[in-house]
């Protein structure tokens, strides 16, 4: 029940209780209480047009609640898959990097297994020229030995030969000399017997001085024989000396034959040793082929192995560059938030400064203003600016405009479009040359507030917009008056710029 409907009957009693009064009094009591009737009536029709605005905005509220809920709710959805998204590739990152140092331990373990190797493989190869060159110089030796070994051969085979045939020699020699033996001794036994003779004949000389002619003769002949058994004597004695010159030659041959069989002994030796020495060296070399192959293989790991770090270089580095990202663009997010936290805290005391500039046509319902997180509306019914059918602000109106514009123009984070709307009644004879549609004077009222603002206001021109909607945004419905009412407006909408314009005009 409103007011008035309470005061009407408090009235009638209160003129009962009063008593009669004149007829003209009592007209102009009725024409009192018809006026309050209708007042009533309209303050009821008035009511309800703002229980339904008010309805209407709450539903909007309600709305905007509910969006804003559904926006945070996907936003800390966002914000925890992000956490998790960041926990998981953190696990990931410290999983990679400990995979990573084990394939250092790794590495470096292969990295010293080769170069053992490589060390060891030097030495093998230092030892393998070694005895390489030793068995070059037993080689040259041996085939020297077979040189002096042949020669060897040959001078025994000569020797050979020339003992034989000295042996030959000497068994004939031997022979002659056993012969020339006898014959010495035959002979000796006959220069003996010839020497007893000769003494024999000397004493007999002496006797037989004056000896005959045939005596002389015999003694010549026995002088002749004495020096023929001389010259046998001296015979024999070469022929010892021989003798002794072939045994002599005899012993160096045989020395000969030994110091051979000791050359060949030596040969034997060093075949032995030669074969031995050719036996390492293959033993060696077949290490060294091992020893190749183990090392082909180390060098085929450690690439194996270096082209794992490196991959996992690689995805260490996305990852990084993946969290670095994750990092800007959540600390980006954050930025974002926060600054459209105190660009909707900016927004509330831009709102609290209308509300205090704005009171008296706030209480009187003739502006409405509403904030929607990082939205504000300035909701002006036309009455409080324009005449009916006019485009041009009234002086009332002018007053309202200075005190929004002293607010507006000290707002630089906000586009500001002016929206002219209407109803859905045409425009009538009387105006129809200068607005022949409810287009033309809706952007006309919008133009004529941003010129407002601009030229008078002092308000950023660039932050500034006008359009003009005719009727196809009412806010309630055209089928009363009421509500026709209400849809005849100019709305001051203030919205976002790009967040990062606000940030570069707000920082310090």
């Amino acid at each position: 029940m409103t007011r008035m409907s309470v005061l009407l009957p408090t009235i009638l009693w209160t003129i009962v209780l009063a008593g009669c009064v004149t007829s003209g009094t009592h007209q102009q009591t009725v024409d009192d209480l018809e006026k309050a009737r209708k007042a009533s009536a309209q303050t009821d029709a008035s009511f309800e047009g703002f229980k339904k605005q008010a309805a209407a905005q709450i539903s909007a509220l309600e709305e905007d609640k509910s969006r804003l809920g559904n926006a945070v709710l996907a936003a800390q959805s966002t914000a925890n898959q992000s956490r998790a998204a960041l926990e998981t590739s953190e696990s990931a990152l410290a999983g990679e990097r400990t995979a990573r140092r084990q394939l250092d331990a790794k590495l470096n373990r292969l990295t010293s297994d080769h170069q053992m190797l490589d060390q060891l493989a030097a030495e093998l190869r230092r030892e393998r020229d070694l005895l390489q060159t030793k068995n070059g110089d037993l080689q040259r030796r041996f085939d020297t030995s077979q040189q002096e070994l042949a020669s060897a051969r040959k001078g025994l085979t000569d020797a050979d030969a020339r003992i034989g045939s000295l042996d030959r020699d000497k068994e004939k020699m031997v022979a002659a000399l056993s012969d020339s033996q006898n014959q010495t001794k035959d002979l000796a036994s006959k220069l003996d017997a010839e020497h007893r003779l000769v003494t024999a004949l000397q004493a007999d000389k002496q006797r037989l001085m004056s000896g005959t002619t045939t005596a002389q003769d015999e003694i010549a002949k026995l002088q002749k024989r004495a020096g023929e058994l001389e010259t046998q004597a001296t015979r024999a004695a070469d022929l010892d000396k021989r003798v002794a010159e072939q045994q002599q030659e005899l012993g160096e041959l045989r020395q000969a034959s030994a110091d051979r069989e000791s050359l060949a002994a030596k040969v034997t030796s060093l075949t032995d040793e030669l074969e031995k020495t050719k036996q390492r060296v293959t033993t060696l070399t077949g290490d060294m082929a091992a020893l190749g192959d183990v090392a082909a293989k180390t060098k085929q790991e450690r690439d194996r192995l270096d082209t794992d770090v490196k991959k996992q270089q690689v995805l260490l580095q996305e990852q990084q560059e993946r969290l670095k990202a994750e990092s800007l663009e959540k600390a980006r997010l954050a930025q974002e938030r926060a600054d459209k936290e105190a660009e909707i805290q900016r927004l509330t005391r831009t709102r609290e400064d209308l509300d205090r500039a704005l009171q008296s046509e706030i209480s009187k319902g003739d502006i409405r203003i509403k904030q929607v997180r990082d939205r504000l509306t300035i909701n002006m019914v036309d009455r409080v600016l324009f005449d009916s059918g006019q485009a041009q602000v009234e002086p009332a109106g002018l007053k309202v405009l200075k005190q929004v514009s002293d607010v507006l123009k000290k707002v630089t984070d906000k586009q500001i479009r002016i929206e002219g709307h209407t109803d859905n009644v045409p425009i009538g004879p009387r105006i129809k040359e200068r607005f022949p549609t409810n287009w033309e004077l809706s952007t006309a009222r919008a133009t004529s507030v941003v010129r407002y603002l601009i030229e008078e206001g002092g308000v950023d021109r660039s932050s500034l917009s006008a359009v003009g909607y005719s009727d196809t945004k009412p806010v309630l419905s055209n089928e009363t008056e009421d509500g026709r009412q209400a849809n005849r407006r100019i709305e001051i909408v203030l919205y976002p710029k790009d967040l990062s314009d606000i940030t570069s005009q707000i920082a310090p």
